[in-house]
């Protein structure tokens, strides 16, 4: 590392983005060690059904779906210890998810670690978007993400080095996931108070509960998304299990793949964004999916599957940076992370739903139609995108900052 790197990892937003990296890739650990062998942790240790996969989901989105309030009521938590203790939530709930011997016991796990799981997905990117001005908001989450993906990818070699060769257990798994968990949370409380790549003495006071109208694409972005990749996320590693026969090592032979690619392009995505606009980024991501998730619906070749399933995970980030970065521009300093956390909401207004109404069907009909409901989602996201104008669709309060900060700065400059 050279002497100018350091020298920068000792200003507060050094310091700042260290803390966030390590509680990013420690995070993406946990969180992919977990995911890697929870399919078949429930098919294989709990022996639950299909539609049951689709319940246990509806039952982990509960708590995406009350986050708006949870962050409501702790809304004078400073956002670095508002993620500390959502961490630390997850951490208990993974350590202890090995407890479990059936749908019912494995449920209270699900919900703890669901609601650290869900506090982080909103504060992880409204605490890097901290480090930088606007103009460089998707390039500090491109960072950050493929550092995420880093932490992903030591998980993935590690399960699949420690399932192959039997060094490691579901219980032990999660205990470790926990640990990871752990780390995440002592980090980031020590996180400091930024805004726009300056330190402030104090933290930004958060508003306790938004919803406006000026951010209705945001809103639609968010709950179009939330029925799409709650679809994918519920049934997509459980028809490569159930349907086509993939074991652990397989799994993570997979997600292996996928986390490579995302290492290597996670920055690009996030300068992509930065260079090209969210309009135009995110209808192509968009009309990707359909491409994916209709690959699923038709493919009866496993490796065709696969494919479809990196397809979807390589173009996956852009959704949530895209999203994140447009309403940074629209949206005043101190409403992104409680609107953040309501687009969390709205998503999981349809997340609830989604896993519920498809896991029905799945009782009476091929996998093939919750792939398709995807597709109708995505379809929809294309049409919202082309609305997306972040120039044009600033917020009155957002307006009323700039403003204040030109006057500031003329004053200044006398």
């Amino acid at each position: 590392m050279r002497n100018r790197d350091l020298e920068w990892l000792r200003t507060p937003v050094g310091r700042g983005f260290l803390l966030a990296a390590i509680a990013t890739a420690s995070t993406g650990f946990a969180m992919s060690a977990q995911q890697n062998i929870v399919a078949n942790y429930f098919e294989q240790e709990l022996a639950l059904s299909g539609p049951q996969f689709g319940y246990i989901t509806a039952i982990r989105e509960v708590p995406g779906f009350l986050l708006i309030f949870l962050t409501a009521v702790f809304y004078r938590l400073s956002l670095p210890h508002l993620t500390a203790g959502a961490l630390l939530l997850l951490a208990v709930g993974y350590g202890l998810f090995g407890l479990s011997d059936s749908f019912w016991t494995v449920a209270p796990w699900v919900v703890i670690s669901s609601i650290g799981y869900h506090t982080w997905l909103q504060t992880q990117y409204a605490l890097g978007m901290s480090l930088t001005a606007e103009a460089g908001s998707g390039r500090i989450l491109g960072r950050l993400a493929a550092i995420n993906n880093a932490g992903v990818l030591v998980a993935m070699v590690t399960v699949l080095v420690s399932f192959r060769y039997e060094w490691l257990s579901f219980d032990s798994t999660f205990l470790l996931c926990g640990l990871l968990a752990l780390i995440a949370a002592v980090a980031i409380a020590r996180f400091p108070h930024l805004h726009n790549g300056e330190v402030r003495a104090q933290a930004i006071r958060r508003t306790p509960l938004v919803l406006r109208r000026e951010y209705r694409y945001y809103y639609l972005l968010s709950l179009l998304d939330g029925g799409r990749q709650q679809i994918f996320f519920s049934f997509g590693l459980w028809v490569l299990v159930d349907r086509f026969g993939l074991d652990v090592p397989a799994i993570s032979a997979l997600l292996i793949s996928v986390t490579v690619l995302g290492v290597i392009a996670s920055p690009w995505v996030g300068r992509t964004i930065d260079e090209h606009g969210e309009r135009e980024v995110l209808a192509a991501v968009n009309v990707a999916y359909i491409v994916a998730l209709g690959g699923y619906a038709f493919f009866d070749n496993a490796i065709a599957v696969m494919a479809c399933y990196v397809l979807y995970s390589f173009i996956f980030p852009f959704s949530h940076i895209g999203a994140a970065t447009y309403l940074r521009k629209v949206a005043p300093a101190d409403e992104i992370a409680p609107s953040l956390a309501m687009g969390l909401t709205m998503q999981h207004a349809a997340a609830v739903a989604v896993p519920i109404a498809t896991g029905y069907v799945l009782s009476y009909v091929g996998y093939q139609l919750p792939f398709l409901v995807a597709c109708a989602f995505a379809c929809l996201t294309v049409l919202v995108t082309r609305r997306l104008s972040p120039e044009t669709q600033k917020s009155s309060r957002r307006l009323s900052e700039e403003a204040e900060a030109r006057t500031f700065a003329t004053v200044e400059a006398r």
